[in-house]
């Protein structure tokens, strides 16, 4: 993404980065306030100034339609850190404010469900009209705000992803099981040693991919059979990921980190993916063993940067 309107927004001071989810556009929060741009081409669609939104932390779209979510931060917020503003671009206003005990880390949409998570909650209510509070769930300490939710409306299974209570598990929950005012049982994979650091849902529910704060492993599971399906090496040295997305017909993933350098992975025809010359000696163990990257491409190191999957399973980054 280094078109002129893109580098000139990141000159004024760049806060959060996201796709909505169809990966078709992507939101810019700022301390200038929010700029939401089409991804192909990539062109400016939108801009809501400092006077009307103020800085934000974060914006979530509702794939194109005229509703997205906001929550302020930076050093010129309109609004408190604690609070979920929904606005509707068709009425020009804000037409939805929901209020926590605690400053908001994340919010997801669905055409008919909010999901809010905080430091040690995972919020979730009806939408659009009326917005109720369906049930709430703890977590273990999530600064990252790490959550995410299938899109698709039409999917059996609507998988919400979120931190468990012991260090580097993931808890997986069926909205579609759920009523309101009360909740199935979440399942729990142990994915990983470290705390998480990125969690990503396939577009269908079917997959979730997890990685530490360590940085040098994705691990693709089955939501189902909450089953390991394959193990992704990003690289040797720690680094802090970014972003994973896949693809959507889920036959590949990326991810990005702070090292400069943006990832895809083969998950249909893993023998795409590379591999030590010395996996078959056995002299490396589990390393050697590693499916590396299918094909690499660096962006600037010192920029954060997103990274998605667009037409013909073509990755923007």
């Amino acid at each position: 993404m280094r078109s002129p309107e893109v580098m000139a927004a990141r000159s004024r001071g760049v806060l959060n980065l996201r796709f909505n989810q169809d990966q078709g556009c992507f939101t810019c929060c700022m301390e200038t306030g929010l700029r939401i741009y089409n991804v192909n081409p990539i062109e400016e669609r939108a801009h809501y100034d400092l006077d009307l939104m103020g800085s934000l932390s974060q914006c979530e779209m509702l794939y194109r339609t005229n509703y997205f979510a906001v929550v302020s931060g930076g050093n010129r917020p309109k609004f408190a850190n604690n609070t979920v503003l929904i606005y509707n671009d068709q009425e020009k206003k804000f037409v939805y404010e929901l209020t926590f005990t605690s400053p908001v880390k994340a919010v997801r949409l669905r055409k008919d469900k909010v999901i809010v998570a905080t430091s040690n909650e995972i919020n979730v209510f009806s939408f659009p009209s009326p917005i109720q509070r369906l049930f709430t769930l703890e977590t273990r300490k999530n600064e990252l705000g790490l959550v995410e939710v299938s899109p698709v409306m039409t999917a059996e299974r609507q998988i919400l992803a979120f931190p468990g209570h012991k260090q580097g598990s993931v808890q997986l929950l069926d909205l579609a099981a759920t009523e309101a005012g009360m909740s199935s049982a979440p399942v729990t994979i142990n994915a990983h040693q470290g705390e998480l650091a990125c969690l990503a849902l396939n577009h269908q529910g079917t997959m979730v991919a997890t990685a530490s704060d360590k940085g040098t492993l994705i691990r693709v599971w089955d939501t189902t059979r909450r089953i390991l399906l394959v193990e992704l090496r990003r690289g040797s040295d720690p680094a802090t990921l970014y972003c994973i997305n896949f693809s959507r017909n889920s036959e590949f993933l990326c991810c990005c980190s702070d090292k400069g350098t943006i990832h895809i992975f083969a998950l249909k025809d893993t023998h795409l993916n590379r591999r030590s010359s010395l996996s078959k000696t056995g002299l490396l163990g589990s390393y050697g063993a590693s499916q590396w990257a299918l094909a690499t491409y660096t962006v600037p190191p010192e920029c954060a940067c997103i990274c998605a999957f667009g037409s013909h399973n073509s990755v923007i980054g």
